[in-house]
């Protein structure tokens, strides 16, 4: 849990010196609060005049995550990932926004890239081992589906009565059957109506 004390504290080192860098301290406590919004509101203000602060970006890209903007989410931690390719933040980070948006199997690989770097981490370690689960499921599942199709494809058309030909019409309940006459029936009633007011035009 955040220290509220310490929250308040570079708050107000912040308000006193919007240049200081304390503003990156005063971010990540406040996201690690679940004040998401005040959080990206305090990196965005501090970016602007420390552009190149990566763990600010880092804090920035993990808020919009909760706050479920994973466009700008993805465009931040990218741009860590630029100046620090091996940031294990912005990596997992990048991670969880395949992830939310259900690309199991490039989530899977960006979690792989952070247990490389945190090979100790058991909560990176059970991601892994359940989305290699998912991702090796999937494919088993794509892979009988081809191997249906094809056998379909070759098979051809199964041999049901009736299917050479012209096609057979399928057989009518009786309300069906009536809503059916009922409709053709107005049909032939408009046309009439129709017919009628062309003569007298």
């Amino acid at each position: 849990m955040a220290d509220r004390h310490r929250i308040e504290d570079l708050r107000r080192r912040v308000q006193q010196d919007p240049t200081s860098i304390a503003f990156a301290q005063l971010a990540e406590e406040l996201r690690r609060a679940g004040e998401m919004p005040e959080a990206v509101e305090i990196c965005r203000a501090g970016l602007r005049v420390h552009p190149d602060y990566v763990s600010a970006r880092v804090t920035h890209g993990r808020a919009l995550i909760a706050l479920n903007q994973l466009d700008e989410a993805q465009a931040e931690l990218e741009r860590v990932l630029r100046s620090a390719p091996e940031n294990l933040a912005a990596i997992r980070g990048l991670a969880d926004v395949h992830r939310r948006r259900g690309n199991t199997a490039e989530a899977l690989a960006r979690y792989r890239a952070a247990l490389s770097l945190a090979q100790n981490d058991p909560e990176l370690q059970e991601i892994v081992a359940r989305l290699s689960r998912d991702v090796e499921a999937d494919s088993r599942g794509n892979a009988k589906a081809a191997e249906a199709a094809r056998e379909f494809s070759e098979a051809g058309k199964p041999d049901v009565p009736g299917a050479s030909g012209a096609a057979q019409p399928l057989p009518l309940n009786p309300e069906r059957e009536r809503a059916v006459r009922m409709v053709a029936a107005l049909e032939q009633f408009l046309g009439a109506i129709r017919s009628r007011a062309r003569v007298h035009e």
